[in-house]
């Protein structure tokens, strides 16, 4: 049984493309307390904060209940769930889930096969983040699962799938915003080498979003990083949005993220695309967390 491909085809509910990461992030979750416990299971009533947790960081903008991966996972074939009556899972509900004392854990076949090759967890991982994530989340996302990556190695299976993005997107970004973040201005240089500069996507590359200038923004790492996170956003009028949800009382939170709040976006030079409205509504409507924080200086 091929698992990588058995991880690429996780269904999933969607419906105008919007984020579902219920299942994969339930799965590295898995996978993470099998690198710990080979032989443990996760009771539901154990694991739920843990499991809403992560969804509240790296799900979907709006709220939902971990109760759904943990009984519809097992359709996929990786996953399997026993209640105190036996096999099987006794619903989608909360309370089910609780009462029953559903405890779920990686199908059989799957952890004899991850006990056969200690590289496999470290490949399905790198599946599920490159499909599902950003880049700049993956490290994070790891250390919040406790899941440890091996050395990157090839995968067959994603080559073509790594081939189709466009390596060349980093430079014909920084450029196009003349090596400065479109959030701050920051334009650091090392050796005469942009340092600490970024090409966010915002059409995610893993949900359809293109590889051109149009759907790129140059942003410091630190603006990439809370972008994709979903504390900053920009509207349709290409004014920054901090998110409500975003809290920070320190000196250098309020100058570097909440005082953002409505500056103009630094648009690209003459000649080269501005950030699709197309875009723009995507991020908006799949990963800005909430209603933006009041405009303080108008």
């Amino acid at each position: 049984m091929d698992w990588l491909e058995r991880v690429t085809g996780l269904r999933q509910w969607s419906r105008n493309g919007t984020r579902a990461p219920h299942k994969p992030l339930l799965l590295l979750y898995a996978l993470g307390r099998f690198q710990q416990d080979a032989d443990g299971a996760l009771l539901y009533s154990a694991v739920e904060a843990d499991l809403r947790r992560l969804l509240a960081e790296y799900g979907p903008p709006h709220r939902t209940t971990p109760a759904y991966p943990f009984h519809h996972l097992t359709s996929d074939g990786v996953w399997e769930v026993r209640t105190a009556h036996g096999a099987g899972s006794p619903g989608p509900g909360v309370s089910e889930l609780r009462d029953s004392r559903a405890a779920g854990r990686l199908a059989p076949e799957l952890r004899a096969a991850l006990r056969r090759e200690p590289g496999l967890a470290g490949r399905m991982a790198r599946v599920l983040l490159d499909s599902h994530f950003p880049p700049s989340l993956h490290g994070e996302l790891c250390d919040a699962v406790g899941l440890d990556l091996e050395p990157a190695v090839d995968l067959p299976l994603l080559a073509a799938r790594r081939q189709r993005r466009d390596r060349r997107l980093r430079e014909l970004v920084l450029d196009a915003y003349a090596y400065q973040c479109a959030f701050c201005g920051y334009d650091g240089k090392l050796g005469g080498l942009a340092v600490g500069l970024e090409a966010a996507h915002v059409h995610w590359w893993a949900f359809g979003g293109p590889d051109t200038v149009d759907n790129g923004l140059c942003l410091c790492s630190l603006h990439h990083n809370l972008f994709d996170r979903g504390a900053l956003g920009v509207d349709d009028g290409r004014r920054v949005l901090v998110s409500q949800r975003f809290a920070g009382g320190s000196p250098a939170a309020r100058a570097h993220v909440t005082e953002l709040a409505g500056r103009p976006l630094l648009r690209p030079r003459p000649g080269v695309s501005d950030v699709a409205v197309t875009h723009l509504a995507w991020h908006s409507r799949h990963v800005f967390r909430d209603g933006p924080r009041p405009v303080a200086h108008a």
